[in-house]
């Protein structure tokens, strides 16, 4: 088989929000896509937070001043004149601790504000709030005015409502620093469906024996996602591709991941939904964005010392360079870990000023067919070592200093 996977991009190339009809135009793609190869795939569905816009404003008052803003999704609602209070700007966390907040709507640098910084200004009061995101550097009609959603680890400390602002914004709302100023949030809160897109392949011999691959396939508001995530889905086909053709010893699972932008729901919901399978699992394999032109090979390790030492030495004996660590990634292998299985994402990362994600930059020019076929058939090679092993090689096991990183990153632990 012959199969090229990067030509799937062009198929993907949209934006691909959480709970839309886009993301499930993207899954009957990958579901198409696994038919092709001759693989079955379903679709399963969950239920996502989401909100609809109706209405956002920002104003400074005395000395006035409107200033464009998005609705902060999932904050809140003020009445339809919106609120008018005192305008602090908190710099830091140390600032919120020693600042006076209650009463005030409070600025924070930060496309959305730090966990604790936005639990403390809850906790001492403060009744609304705007974040910042872009470059002081970048103009207006460069800057996606991105309406981030607040997630529950957020929200379960309570909710204000808020707008973000540019960041050129921000910095002419600090210099001019008014007396009060006034939000207007209107939104409307609701669910939407989510999907999972689910292939498997039996194994062979150990067929209770499961590895699985995943990847995200959704993408952020005014992004076509090319690098973020599309090519980490077309690079686990591609790998689906091979086993179809060369039959694992192992049952692999397959999974692409939905609504990964808003917090990790699909990897969640489909922990939740195979719960009792979870014990078969004997690996998961997360790819997140491969293929960028300028970069370098990644991957962080959710496991045991010895599957980081695996992955390093196989990188040098094959002359692939791979920087590795070993601690938790932000991404769909991180509710796996959570789970006790051990986990792996591996990523061509851009460095700073390379190619950008989360934004309307987020395009096919940065991509690099060569370094992403690189990349897929390093993890190939890699991969089919393990599936075929005569036993297992990875113990299933998370260290402690990983299990208690995975405490501080789901929110469990300060």
């Amino acid at each position: 088989m012959n199969y090229k996977s990067f030509e799937l991009l062009n198929k993907l190339y949209f934006e691909r929000r959480s709970g839309t009809e886009d993301e499930n135009k993207a899954a009957d793609i990958l579901i198409d896509e696994c038919k092709k190869l001759g693989v079955d795939a379903v679709k399963e569905e969950f239920l996502v937070d989401g909100y609809k816009e109706i209405k956002g404003s920002l104003k400074a008052i005395s000395p006035d001043l409107e200033i464009e803003c998005a609705v902060i999704g999932q904050s809140g609602v003020t009445p339809q004149e919106g609120i008018t209070a005192p305008f602090c700007y908190i710099s830091s966390y140390e600032d919120a601790v020693i600042t006076d907040v209650k009463g005030k709507i409070c600025l924070v640098h930060t496309k959305l504000a730090n966990y604790k910084i936005y639990k403390k200004i809850i906790e001492k009061g403060a009744i609304g709030l705007i974040t910042s995101t872009g470059s002081v550097y970048r103009e207006h009609d460069d800057v996606d005015l991105d309406p981030y959603m607040l997630r529950e680890r957020h929200y379960k400390n309570g909710k204000i409502p808020g707008v973000c602002i540019r960041m050129k914004d921000t910095e002419k709302l600090i210099r001019l620093n008014p007396e009060f100023v006034n939000i207007v949030v209107l939104e409307e809160e609701l669910q939407s469906t989510s999907r999972n897109v689910v292939a498997t392949i039996e194994g062979s011999k150990n067929k209770d024996e499961v590895v699985v691959f995943s990847a995200h396939y959704d993408s952020v508001w005014y992004s076509k996602g090319a690098y973020d995530n599309a090519t980490g889905s077309t690079t686990i086909m591609q790998i689906l591709a091979h086993f179809i053709e060369h039959k694992p010893e192992r049952t692999l699972k397959f999974v692409w991941c939905g609504s990964e932008e808003i917090g990790l729901e699909g990897s969640k919901a489909y922990c939740k939904m195979h719960e009792e399978e979870l014990n078969n699992i004997l690996l998961n394999i997360n790819c997140d964005m491969t293929g960028v032109t300028i970069g370098y090979d990644h991957c962080c390790v959710s496991g045991p010392e010895a599957l980081l030492n695996f992955i390093s030495y196989e990188a040098l004996i094959n002359g692939f360079a791979l920087s590795s660590r070993q601690g938790v990634y932000s991404s769909d292998s991180t509710p796996f870990a959570d789970k006790g299985i051990p986990s792996l994402s591996f990523a061509r990362l851009s460095p700073s000023g390379g190619a950008e994600i989360h934004s309307h930059r987020d395009v096919m020019d940065y991509l690099s067919e060569p370094n992403y076929y690189r990349t897929c058939e390093f993890w190939i090679n890699l991969s089919e070592k393990l599936i075929n092993a005569k036993a297992f090689p990875v113990e299933r096991e998370i260290p402690q200093k990983i299990k208690d990183e995975l405490d501080k990153y789901m929110g469990r632990k300060e």
